[in-house]
């Protein structure tokens, strides 16, 4: 199977179009139409790495964090990413990476967060709204068409309900001019045809592939169609996720639990008093910016990483606030991989490597 299929895989849970601004998710280096020898799945891409894949003849590097973050613009091997990109061209290796939009989608890093929590009910922390309305009109024979090629192209998901839609009946006018093509009508003349209006929303994603669907089946040469960027939330598209415990825990019972089941040499904290802890928000990586969203959706605690020392002390009793550690809140980067990989291809097995781009160590 081709290198194109193995992301592929990948990026049906979590496109790279919901990456944030700033990232570099999807294919760095390598050729995605070539045969994957393997594929070895990381949280971050060192010489270290790649040596590895050298040794196993592994030509697919998946990693969570990518190789090249900000741009490159020599490659001299005076630095460690320009080193690791100067072995894997020598070595034809591709660098594949799942950053921001794995942490982004349900099913991603901070589900894998509330899993290891237990945390019930829960949501998105903080929804994308990066949503458009598509409101397109079609003759009434038509309609149905037009709007099952748009659910094809994944449009039309609101939550966890598909195939949503709107329309109305209205009367189109248009009249053809000389080296026009009607569908309906003759040139140079008014024509009246019954129509349909149909909408439906979608990520800002998909909304050229559910556009270039619709207009495929459309049966008018000229197609009118509208599209309205909103400020609706995503529901099933944001950072962080936020959820509940069975049953609350005494503050000191919380901290141990996170400590234990994340893994955690050490955790750094500031705690709320002695609220019991039941509503958690967690976000994988460094979720501090998200700190006053978890405050104002209720949460009695926050579980990310990175956080400044100022940035602790803001919680000001309001919030219990829990650093993990940036490694320890996404090595679930490399199940996820896994997962997704040995379900779409039992036969195909990934090669899994834990090292970060430095061994913490902790006293």
């Amino acid at each position: 199977m081709t290198i194109a299929q193995i992301t592929g895989a990948i990026e049906e849970l979590a496109p790279v179009a919901y990456q944030e601004s700033y990232d570099n998710s999807g294919l760095s280096v390598g050729n995605p139409q070539n045969e994957a020898t393997g594929a070895l799945l990381c949280l971050d891409v060192t010489e270290r790495v790649v040596q590895k894949a050298v040794e196993a003849n592994i030509n697919l590097i998946i990693s969570h964090h990518p190789a090249i973050f900000g741009g490159l613009k020599r490659l001299t091997g005076s630095t460690a990413t320009e080193r690791v990109v100067q072995l894997a061209v020598a070595h034809n290796i591709a660098l594949y990476a799942a950053h921001t939009n794995l942490d982004s989608v349900r099913g991603g890093v901070s589900e894998k967060m509330c899993d290891r929590l237990a945390l019930k009910n829960r949501s998105i922390l903080q929804p994308a709204n990066r949503l458009v309305k598509i409101a397109v009109y079609a003759p009434s024979a038509h309609a149905e068409a037009v709007r099952q090629a748009m659910f094809a192209a994944g449009a039309g998901c609101i939550g966890q309900y598909g195939s949503c839609s709107f329309s109305a009946q209205g009367t189109g006018t248009f009249l053809a001019g000389a080296l026009a093509t009607p569908f309906a009508g003759k040139r140079g003349e008014l024509h009246r045809e019954p129509e349909e209006k149909v909408e439906v929303i979608a990520h800002e994603s998909q909304v050229s592939g559910a556009v270039a669907a619709m207009r495929a089946v459309h049966p008018y040469e000229e197609v009118a169609y509208d599209l309205y960027p909103l400020l609706n939330e995503h529901a099933c598209v944001g950072l962080g996720m936020v959820g509940e415990l069975e049953n609350p825990l005494k503050s000191n019972d919380f901290l141990q639990l996170v400590k234990q089941v994340f893994s955690a040499p050490s955790i750094r904290y500031v705690a709320s008093g002695n609220r019991d802890i039941h509503k958690v928000a967690v976000c994988g990586g460094s979720g501090s910016i998200l700190t006053n969203r978890a405050i104002a959706c209720g949460a009695d605690a926050f579980v990310s990483a990175d956080f400044k020392y100022h940035q602790l002390q803001e919680a000001d009793g309001r919030i219990t606030v829990v650093d993990v550690g940036h490694y320890e809140s996404e090595i679930f980067a490399i199940e996820i991989f896994y997962e997704v990989i040995t379900k779409k291809f039992p036969t195909f097995a990934p090669y899994l490597v834990k090292y970060a781009i430095n061994q913490i160590g902790y006293l």
